[in-house]
């Protein structure tokens, strides 16, 4: 059996089975042809009980977007029968949801190669119920990708079925060892291309489909832009450059960051780079956003806010702090502007985001959309306005 940690190193290493992500440096198109699609590792996606809800925030984000698999269907019995993309996003993306492994199996012609785990539950750690998934996957011969702190390949049991089935067990989140982590070193202030950190006022409010977005927009309007992971979902869509930055030791954070950024840098030659953000600066369970600010050294920041959560996710007793409150502690702590505010339009109706728009800008100087409920352009224009001297090359898709 193989087991893979390399996701969480600054450049991507080739890996071996038929799970890993393609390895090629060049530019992915946004839609892909048929023989590129069929060339890379078919995944089905388990999120029973949580497709839509913030602890299915990876397998969401992976029904949204994947260059690294072919995400066929997703299993959740609450859905099951659904398509969803009409679940989570009102638009048909005919990737099916399963309300078991069996069913989503038999769906397929031959087996798919792989097992995406595709939750983040607050214990970071397998029920009995999905460890019993995983066991069935492979002993079906599907290799399994996993976000958890619990590492899979360390599990005596997972580990012995995956041997004896001759498939892989990807650990995204399992580091690197800390004798092969860079420091902080200020190279970073090197890098020529604009940085931006989308950052939040709360975890899984949707930082990384905003980044994703906003990269997608930016090379279709030829500014040359790479997207820089920062957690496990972005990680298991393919992001070319990137670190699971709660995986790694403090001490690293910042260095780990910084030379993902430096190989973005130089093998790109981008015009923007993009940071994803990860958790809140205010939030006193995650200190990750400090890290990301310290190491990238952002040029500007992009803010993505709740308007309608009431309390931190999985704090009932710990209120949402406001957008200005959040811009004044970023500008405070670092060295950079907030450009603008992006939207999560969570239990919002479209009336309500309207408003909230044109009150958010109102109040806080600065322009306002959503990525998602909002046209693509308003996206584009809140980084073009800010930076009107960006250069324009012909469309490119790097993210």
């Amino acid at each position: 059996m193989e087991t893979k940690s390399d996701t969480v190193d600054t450049i991507r290493r080739p890996a071996s089975g038929a799970q890993a992500p393609p390895m090629s440096r060049s530019n992915a198109p946004v839609a892909l042809s048929n023989s590129q699609i069929s060339a890379h590792p078919t995944a089905i996606v388990y999120c029973e009980g949580n497709f839509t809800r913030i602890d299915g925030k990876t397998a969401n984000g992976l029904v949204r977007h994947s260059q690294a698999y072919r995400i066929l269907s997703v299993i959740d019995s609450t859905y099951s029968g659904q398509d969803s993309g009409l679940v989570l996003d009102d638009r048909v993306n005919q990737i099916p949801i399963f309300g078991h492994l069996e069913a989503a199996v038999a769906h397929e012609a031959v087996t798919p190669d792989t097992l995406i785990y595709g939750m983040a539950p607050s214990t970071g750690r397998l029920s009995i119920v999905d460890r019993g998934v995983v066991l069935q996957a492979i002993e079906l011969g599907m290799n399994i990708v996993s976000g958890l702190h619990e590492y899979l390949c360390d599990d005596t049991e997972i580990a012995s079925a995956a041997s004896d089935r001759n498939v892989t067990i990807r650990d995204i989140r399992k580091p690197k060892a800390s004798k092969d982590m860079r420091l902080f070193d200020g190279s970073v202030a090197n890098v020529k291309a604009l940085r931006i950190a989308v950052l939040g006022t709360d975890c899984a409010i949707g930082k990384r489909t905003t980044a994703t977005v906003l990269a997608r927009a930016l090379n279709a309007k030829g500014i040359k832009t790479v997207l820089v992971g920062t957690g496990q979902t972005g990680l298991m869509q393919g992001a070319k450059y990137g670190i699971a930055m709660d995986a790694v030791p403090p001490q690293f954070c910042c260095g780990e960051l910084e030379g993902a950024i430096v190989a973005a840098s130089d093998g790109e030659q981008p015009d923007v780079i993009l940071i994803e953000g990860q958790g809140a600066l205010s939030h006193p369970a995650f200190c990750t956003s400090a890290f990301i600010l310290r190491g990238s050294q952002p040029d500007a920041v992009i803010l993505q806010h709740a308007p309608k959560r009431a309390h931190r996710c999985d704090f009932p007793t710990m209120p949402m702090p406001t957008s200005s409150s959040e811009i004044a502690l970023i500008e405070a702590f670092a060295d950079t502007k907030v450009i603008g505010v992006t939207l999560n339009h969570e239990r919002m109706s479209e009336v309500e985001i309207t408003d909230t728009i044109a009150a958010q800008s109102q109040q806080l100087g600065l322009p306002v959309t959503d990525a998602l409920a909002r046209p693509v352009a308003d996206l584009l224009a809140l980084v073009t306005a800010a930076y009107p001297a960006l250069t324009r090359r012909p469309a490119v898709a790097t993210v």
